[in-house]
């Protein structure tokens, strides 16, 4: 199907997608997937809510949406997300950023819980656009407006949540730019970063595609970003020494003036409900242990980036346990972080 529109940043066009041909309009503004894919369906779906989600199912159906495929799901919010001003509209239309941008969170509980009441007043309510649409990744989760700010609130068990604060909060000792986490009601929240796309966040996806390959992503971002490259390092040396394994091009990446296009440096580091003890307390490590062992390999190749890495201790670790405050084993955390930590290259 041929889907005919204009690509905008706030109310500025920067490309039109006319039969199956891009044509930019102001490279300036262009998103970077799109400097890098000239397909523009392809960069919708690219925004579209996980359709392996429960919830995504439940919304949808809700909502009544005849075509559920991740394009015309996106299209249902002229393409908007809550972090950056891209959105999409008809070749012919008058519509400003102003009509399409997101202004309530009516369908956040549905996104989040799935509740049988909750999937009811979505199905009666009178509003059919929601940013939950353009929601990406795999966890059930929600966009909630509180105080005029969006916050992200993740569902998410004990260990989770522990596993999440306790990242941050090391993450935060250690200097690194975060994203600001607070516990929830059996979920995490955690702040916009870009002030409702005030600031565009460009994840790693628009400019690596799937490569998260440390090498390649390190190149990269010698060429189009390098002020962007010791905080990457220490987000991956955090990944390291917390095990997490579920970092990837979706969940990293560049924060890009909305004004001007220009590359402002890297985006705060977020998403971590999968390190430490998410899916259980895991083995004391050994040379082998792959995040480990990519890390260790990367500063091999490119010695210079060893200056980035900071410096742990158990006192830190301890004022962190005592600070969250959890029920967790906390001797088996402090020695889980130091054995870690004490194999990496330093």
């Amino acid at each position: 199907m041929n889907r005919n529109y204009l690509i905008m940043s706030k109310n500025t066009p920067v490309a039109e997608w006319k039969n199956n041909k891009l044509t930019v309009l102001n490279d300036k503004l262009l998103p970077l997937y799109l400097k890098r894919v000239h397909n523009a369906d392809m960069w919708l779906e690219t925004r579209a809510i996980d359709s392996h989600r429960a919830n995504s199912r439940l919304l949808k159906k809700a909502l009544r949406l005849q075509e559920k495929d991740d394009v015309s799901t996106v299209i249902h919010v002229n393409g908007a997300t809550i972090t950056d001003p891209y959105w999409i509209k008809p070749l012919d239309s008058e519509l400003m950023y102003d009509d399409v941008k997101f202004d309530n969170d009516y369908f956040s509980r549905l996104a989040l819980k799935g509740t049988y009441d909750s999937f009811n007043r979505a199905a009666n309510s009178k509003y059919t656009r929601t940013p939950e649409l353009t929601n990406v990744g795999s966890f059930e989760k929600c966009w909630k407006l509180i105080d005029g700010k969006w916050w992200m609130i993740k569902d998410a068990n004990h260990n989770e949540q522990f596993s999440e604060l306790f990242t941050y909060e090391l993450g935060k000792a250690l200097g690194m730019n975060m994203a600001h986490y607070e516990k929830g009601d059996k979920a995490v929240k955690s702040l916009d970063f870009t002030d409702g796309g005030k600031i565009i966040f460009e994840a790693a996806l628009s400019f690596m595609g799937d490569n998260d390959d440390y090498e390649s992503v390190v190149e990269k971002l010698k060429e189009i970003c390098p002020e962007a490259i010791e905080d990457y390092i220490k987000m991956i040396f955090l990944d390291a020494v917390v095990a997490n394994p579920d970092r990837h091009t979706a969940n990293f990446g560049l924060m890009r003036d909305a004004d001007s296009g220009e590359l402002l440096g890297f985006a705060p580091c977020f998403d971590h409900n999968m390190a430490l003890i998410s899916r259980g307390y895991p083995n004391n490590p050994k040379k082998s242990d792959l995040l480990i062992s990519l890390f260790n390999e990367l500063t091999d190749v490119f010695p210079e980036l060893k200056k980035y890495i900071p410096d742990i201790n158990e006192d830190m670790i301890w004022d962190i346990l005592n600070r969250i405050n959890m029920k967790v084993r906390r001797q088996t955390i402090v020695d889980l972080v130091m054995s870690r930590y004490n194999l990496i290259k330093r």
